[in-house]
């Protein structure tokens, strides 16, 4: 069962699923939304060994603060044995991961039960 509590800030909804944190964004993700965001990103990813899935399903917009997000969030994680995936379908968004080469370092999955389902010693579909 899945527990779905709150949105913690307006662009952030973090909850857990099968072993891992997910870290929810939403909306406009902005230097605004970058600013609301950050804390509960460090706070998540803390952990050496922290299992973290960051899911763009309900963004509607993703800038460069998106993309420092996401670096942030990488290079946290993979300083430890801890594990970071990414679910983004949006071709737009798909498209700067792409140009930004951020997808070869991040692959996406499509789905977050795709990304949740995922076996340990894979990182994304390539």
């Amino acid at each position: 069962m899945r527990y779905e509590p709150a949105p913690l800030t307006r662009h952030l909804r973090v909850r857990q699923d099968r072993g891992h944190t997910v870290l929810e964004f939403r909306g406009e993700i902005d230097i605004a939304a970058e600013a609301e965001i950050v804390p509960h990103l460090d706070r998540a990813t803390a952990a050496p060994d922290a299992r973290i899935v960051i899911d763009l399903t309900r963004v509607e917009f993703f800038d460069l603060s998106g993309l420092r997000l996401l670096y942030r969030a990488r290079h946290r994680v993979t300083d430890g044995p801890g594990r970071l995936s990414l679910v983004c379908a949006h071709p737009m968004t798909l498209r700067m991961l792409r140009i930004t080469g951020l997808s070869r370092l991040l692959p996406p999955w499509p789905t977050l039960d795709a990304a949740l389902d995922q076996p340990e010693s894979t990182s994304g579909p390539v």
